[in-house]
């Protein structure tokens, strides 16, 4: 446990911003199976329009890598693509 005071606080912001961080971490990964699951239907273009816009929001504000966010992008779109033809 810290003494100095500065250090208390910065450990109270650090567990704020990992829990904010988590929880936009599982919002992407729950959006990102919707937008799966909703490949070939009616929903598949504004799935994939929300979870595309929750990726470049965590990667504006650090919680991904730009070029993690990117990848992820590229993945999903050839995964519902792949999907929907199939179907």
């Amino acid at each position: 446990m810290a003494n100095i005071k500065s250090q208390i606080k910065r450990n109270r912001q650090n567990e704020k911003s990992r829990l904010r961080n988590r929880a936009m971490r599982s919002e992407i990964n729950t959006r990102e199976k919707a937008a799966i699951a909703a490949a070939g239907t009616d929903h598949e273009t504004e799935a994939l329009r929300l979870t595309i816009k929750r990726i470049d929001k965590a990667a504006a504000k650090g919680i991904i890598h730009r070029n993690a966010a990117a990848r992820r992008k590229s993945r999903l779109i050839s995964r519902i693509r792949q999907l929907a033809s199939e179907s």
